[in-house]
C-alpha cells in the first residue's frame, strides 16, 4: 500500500499550522495517544474541523480506511486485502463488508472511520439526548443519513453519525441552522437506538443495499405463488401496467438477481404453445438459464419489460429498443438497454443489457504483455495518427480505449468521446451519446467536432465509409483519433477498411497500430490445477505456438505445465472468475505501410508484422495457459489462430 505524507507534514508545507503548533500538538499526542494530530490541532484550536476537512478531502490526503486498517492493527493487510476485493466485486462499501464478514465489530468500523476523518469517537450510551434535539434534524433526515443531533451549547450543535457526512453537505446544513455543527463519529447501532428514542420509535430508513432490497422475495417460487390462469393476447395488452404487482416484483427479481451474478445480459425467450418461459442470463461470455417462468407470462413478461423502456407495448410486429433506469423500480442505480424482435406464434424475444456505471480500469489491469503494451502507450503519446482497437462485440474494446485514453487525460489536453452508449466516464473528457432517431450518428458529431479544436477523439465505432473517411482525415490533420471496429484479427481489419473505400496511401500514413482483442475466462485462483499435458496436448499447444517461439522463451516441451478449471464455492464451481484479456497488436511499422498501399492480404501483412515481433491472439493465450491465468480450452475457444 502506498504510503502517503504525514498530515502534519502537510499542513505545514501549506502554512496552515506553524512548526512550534506541530511540535505541541505531538507532544499532546503522547499523552492522548488514542487520537489523531488532526483532531489534537482543532483541540487546541490550532485548526477548525471545516479547514481541517478541506485540506483533507479537496486536496487529496485523507487517508484510505483500508490503509488506517492496516496501520493501526485493526486488521492484517491479507485480511484487508480480501475485504477490498470483494468490496469492489460486490459493489458493497468497506465497512459493509468488514462487519458481513465478522471482521470487526460496530464500535470498530466506527473508531476507524474516526481516525479516517479525524473526527473524535464516542459512546452515546451514558448520554440523555434532550427530546429538543429533535426540532434541529428531522426524523426522515436523520435516518436517511444514518445521524442525530446530540447536545446544543451556545450556538454550536454536536452531530453524531455513523458515516461522516460530506464537506459540502455539513456546510450546507451548518449553515440551514445557522449554527456551527461538530460532528463526532459513533458505532451505527447506537445511532439507530438513539433515533429510536428520540424520535419516538419511527423506524430507520433502510441502511444498506441489503435492507433497501427487503421487498424482493428470496425466490421466484415465492412470486409466483397464487398467479391466474394465462389471460388472452388482447386483453393482456390493456391489462398490464406498472402496477401489476406479480409482474413488478418478477421482473424486479430477475434484473436484481442477474446484477448479483454480475451478469452482462438477460434473454426472455417465450415459445410456443405451454412451454415455459426461458430466462438465460449472460455471465462472463457464458450463457446460462437462470429459470424457467410459467407460460402464462409469455405476453406479460415482454409487456412489462417495454412499459418499463417507454416502448409502444401495442406493437409486436417489429423490433423495438429503449432504454431502463432501473433506480426508478429497483434499490440498484443501473441503466437497462433492451431490445425486443417478434418471433413466430406473435410472441417477441427480450434481450436486456446491463450498463453499469464504470470508471476507466488502470491499463496494467488489463492484462497486456510487455511488448503489447510498451507499444500501444507509445502510440497514445504521438501528437496525431490513428489507433484502432478491434475484435467481436462484447470483446472489452471501449474498456481498453478508455484505460489508454486515461493516460493522456490531463488538462492540457482537450478529450473528446462519441459512443453509443457513453458506458465509461472520466472527469476532464467531453463525452457525446450518439442518437440515430435524430440522426444524430458518428459522421455528424465527428464533422462538428473537428471545429471544436480537439487534441484527441474517440469514436465508439466505424461503422460505414463516411466515419472512416472523416476519422482518417482528422488523424491526418494534426488529431488523434482512436476507434473501434469488429473484426476478427488485427491484419484483417486492414483489408476490411480498404475493401470499405478508404485511401491506402492516406490510411497508411495515418495508422499508427491496431490491437485486436478477445476475453477469454479466467481460472479460479482458488481452485485451479496444476498438471502435466497429454502428448496430444503439448503437440497442439507447440504447433499453435510455434517451436521456434517457444525455444525463444526458454521453455524445454518436457517442461510444460497447464492448469485447469477444478471448481470450489468461490467460483460456484465453474472453475473460472472473471475474465482476462487476450491481444495482438500490429504497430504500422514503414514495411507494413508499404504493403497496404500495395493492397497487399492480409496473410502477407501478417507474416510480415509477426516478422517484426507480434504476437498473435493464440500465442498471448498461450502464455496466459503457462501462467496460470486461464487454460486451453478457453484459448481454443475464443481464438481462431
Amino acid at each position: 500500500m502506498t504510503k502517503k505524507k504525514k498530515l502534519g507534514e502537510i499542513l505545514v508545507a501549506d502554512h496552515l499550522i506553524t512548526l512550534e503548533q506541530l511540535s505541541e500538538a505531538l507532544e499532546l499526542q503522547k499523552i492522548f495517544s488514542d487520537q489523531t494530530i488532526g483532531q489534537l490541532l482543532c483541540r487546541l484550536d490550532f485548526m477548525n474541523e471545516a479547514d481541517l476537512g478541506y485540506i483533507l478531502e479537496q486536496k487529496g490526503h485523507r487517508e484510505e480506511l483500508s490503509q488506517i486498517l492496516v496501520r493501526k492493527n485493526f486488521l492484517a493487510e491479507e485480511t484487508v486485502r480480501g475485504a477490498l476485493e470483494l468490496s469492489c466485486r460486490e459493489q458493497l462499501p468497506l465497512t459493509r463488508v468488514l462487519l458481513k464478514l465478522h471482521l470487526l465489530n460496530e464500535e470498530g468500523v466506527a473508531r476507524a472511520l474516526a481516525m479516517q476523518y479525524d473526527l473524535p469517537y464516542v459512546h452515546l450510551d451514558s448520554i440523555t439526548i434532550d427530546p429538543e434535539m429533535s426540532r434541529y434534524i428531522s426524523a426522515g433526515y436523520a435516518h436517511k443519513r444514518r445521524i442525530i443531533p446530540v447536545s446544543k451549547i451556545g450556538n454550536t450543535l454536536t452531530l453524531a453519525m455513523a458515516s461522516p457526512l460530506d464537506l459540502q453537505e455539513l456546510k450546507d446544513l451548518s449553515s440551514s441552522l445557522r449554527l456551527k455543527v461538530i460532528p463526532v463519529v459513533v458505532s451505527e447501532n447506537e445511532i439507530i437506538f438513539a433515533q429510536q428514542r428520540l424520535y419516538k420509535g419511527t423506524p430507520p430508513a433502510p441502511t444498506s443495499l441489503e435492507s433497501e432490497i427487503e421487498d424482493i422475495p428470496d425466490s421466484i417460487v415465492e412470486i409466483l405463488t397464487g398467479a391466474g390462469d394465462e389471460p388472452e393476447v388482447d386483453e393482456e395488452v390493456t391489462r398490464v401496467t406498472e402496477r401489476d404487482s406479480i409482474l413488478v416484483k418478477l421482473v424486479n427479481k430477475i434484473i436484481y438477481d442477474a446484477y448479483q451474478q454480475n451478469a452482462s445480459d438477460i434473454h426472455i425467450e417465450p415459445a410456443l404453445g405451454r412451454e415455459d418461459v426461458i430466462v438465460r442470463i449472460r455471465i462472463d461470455g457464458h450463457c446460462k438459464i437462470y429459470q424457467k417462468i410459467p407460460y402464462k407470462y409469455k405476453y406479460a413478461l415482454p409487456s412489462r419489460i417495454k412499459i418499463m423502456a417507454e416502448l409502444d407495448i401495442a406493437e409486436r410486429r417489429k423490433p423495438q429498443d429503449g432504454k431502463i433506469n432501473f433506480r426508478n423500480f429497483g434499490p440498484v442505480d443501473l441503466e437497462l438497454r433492451v431490445a425486443t424482435m417478434p418471433t413466430v406464434g406473435h410472441l417477441e424475444d427480450v434481450v436486456i443489457r446491463l450498463l453499469r456505471a464504470e470508471k476507466a480500469r488502470p491499463m496494467e489491469n488489463l492484462g497486456l504483455a510487455p511488448r503489447d503494451r510498451r507499444e500501444f502507450e507509445a502510440a497514445l503519446t504521438q501528437p496525431y495518427g490513428m489507433i484502432l482497437v478491434v475484435g467481436p462485440t462484447g470483446s472489452g474494446k471501449t474498456t481498453t480505449l478508455h484505460s489508454g485514453i486515461a493516460l493522456i487525460n490531463r488538462t492540457d489536453i482537450k478529450i473528446w468521446t462519441v459512443e453509443d452508449p457513453v458506458e465509461i466516464t472520466q472527469k476532464g473528457l467531453r463525452q457525446v451519446q450518439i442518437n440515430s432517431r435524430i440522426g444524430l450518428n458518428f459522421a455528424v458529431v465527428l464533422r462538428s467536432l473537428l471545429r471544436l479544436d480537439p487534441d484527441v477523439i474517440m469514436v465508439g465505432e466505424m461503422r460505414d465509409q463516411e466515419t472512416a473517411d472523416i476519422a482518417v482525415e482528422a488523424s491526418l490533420t494534426g488529431h488523434l483519433v482512436l476507434s473501434t471496429l469488429h473484426t476478427n484479427s488485427a491484419t484483417e481489419t486492414v483489408t476490411r477498411l480498404l475493401d470499405m473505400g478508404l485511401d491506402p496511401y492516406s490510411f497508411s500514413d495515418s495508422l499508427l497500430c491496431i490491437l485486436a482483442q478477445r476475453l477469454a475466462r479466467a481460472l479460479c485462483e482458488g481452485c485451479r490445477e496444476e498438471y502435466l499435458p497429454t502428448d496430444p496436448e503439448r503437440m497442439e499447444i507447440i504447433e499453435a505456438f510455434g517451436e521456434e517461439s517457444l525455444k525463444k522463451l526458454g521453455i524445454a516441451q518436457g517442461e510444460l505445465r497447464l492448469f485447469r478449471a477444478a471448481g470450489c464455492n468461490l467460483c460456484l464451481s465453474t472453475g473460472y472468475r472473471g475474465r482476462i484479456g487476450l491481444y495482438e497488436i500490429l504497430v504500422c511499422s514503414e514495411e507494413i505501410k508499404l504493403l497496404i498501399k500495395k493492397r497487399s492480404s492480409s496473410d502477407i501483412i501478417r507474416l510480415q508484422a509477426l516478422a517484426e515481433g507480434m504476437r498473435t491472439l493464440k500465442q498471448d493465450g498461450i502464455l496466459k495457459v503457462f501462467q496460470g491465468i486461464t487454460d486451453m480450452h478457453e484459448v481454443r475457444r475464443v481464438c481462431i489462430r
